[in-house]
């Protein structure tokens, strides 16, 4: 068994990896640390987990830990490490963006379907954020292939527990009910860390990515509809999808309509390929709280750890 610790204990992605550390064969959730609720009950704040877990947000970290996930808002992952030093043996998740531009840390970006071999051998993982993760596992195959050569078009839509447990102007119940809007037009920060993997897969000069990011009336999910020109078949997009994910737990391609019930409360990514005259059409589905987030770290932790990718992961979606 190895000892697991939260960092920033109280926010939605932390109440998706508490529930999913405390059903984890290999794992005891050793402390769950908060500055904002220490000293009471986590189960308190995460309700769902009521009679489930005995534990309390605690002021303190074990140093000793073998492992740590940092549930950080963005900008304070980095902050509290330069604050709080773990073992040399603790091996670190970051689910912030802090780390998730290599070349300047020691962290490795965590997308297991593209850098499998790299997380098994690391210490220190940056989780993928949930739109790059949608957006990636939809792109990098053609990347991969080096067959990215023309625009890329994307829209795509994200539930309100994307914003994190902050309330600001556009999170309220009154506000997101029966609407919907765009944000961040052409510079969410999540295109970086696509610009970033498609460098790794594509040496010649990378194709404009186009990406409109909106705000759905629903909690949880991401649906992301992506286009760009593909001369080949159908038949031939299929194959290098198919190669590119063959080895792949949670990625898989599908000939159905896609919805975002299929993929709610999973570790699932599901990929649809059409083809409309020269264009491609990709649309990709995950839960951005799990892997878009908190189930995608625990399977970054097991690849560190050796375990089997899948384990503690086998969710079931949440259709009705």
């Amino acid at each position: 068994m190895i000892e697991a610790g939260i960092i920033g204990g109280a926010g939605y992605t932390a109440g998706e990896l508490i529930r999913i550390l405390i059903n984890h064969p290999e794992v005891e959730l050793d402390f769950v640390y908060s500055t904002s609720q220490p000293g009471k009950s986590v189960a308190g704040v995460h309700q769902d987990l009521l009679g489930e877990i005995d534990l309390q947000f605690t002021g303190e970290i074990n140093k000793n830990a073998h492992v740590v996930f940092l549930c950080l808002g963005h900008g304070n992952s980095i902050k509290f490490l330069a604050e709080n030093q773990f073992s040399g043996k603790t091996k670190i998740v970051d689910l912030s963006t802090d780390y998730r531009m290599e070349g300047e840390h020691s962290f490795v970006y965590g997308l297991p379907e593209f850098n499998k071999e790299k997380i098994k051998k690391a210490d220190f993982i940056a989780n993928p954020g949930c739109f790059a993760t949608a957006i990636s596992l939809a792109i990098l195959p053609l990347a991969k292939a080096g067959l990215l050569q023309n625009e890329v078009h994307i829209n795509a839509v994200t539930g309100a527990t994307g914003a994190g447990t902050s309330l600001s102007a556009t999170t309220h119940f009154t506000w997101r009910d029966n609407n919907f809007s765009s944000y961040k037009a052409f510079e969410h920060q999540h295109l970086n860390e696509i610009d970033q993997s498609l460098k790794l897969l594509q040496d010649n000069k990378l194709p404009e990515i186009n990406f409109i990011p909106n705000r759905g009336n629903f909690s949880r999910g991401i649906h992301a509809t992506v286009y760009t020109k593909f001369e080949g078949s159908l038949e031939e997009a299929k194959a290098i999808y198919s190669e590119a994910y063959k080895d792949s737990v949670f990625t898989f391609l599908v000939e159905e309509e896609l919805h975002l019930k299929q993929v709610v409360n999973t570790n699932k990514c599901l990929l649809k390929l059409q083809k409309f005259g020269n264009k491609i059409l990709i649309t990709s589905v995950i839960d951005n709280l799990l892997k878009g987030a908190s189930g995608q770290a625990v399977q970054n932790m097991n690849l560190m750890f050796g375990f089997e990718e899948t384990t503690g992961l086998k969710l079931k979606a949440s259709y009705f």
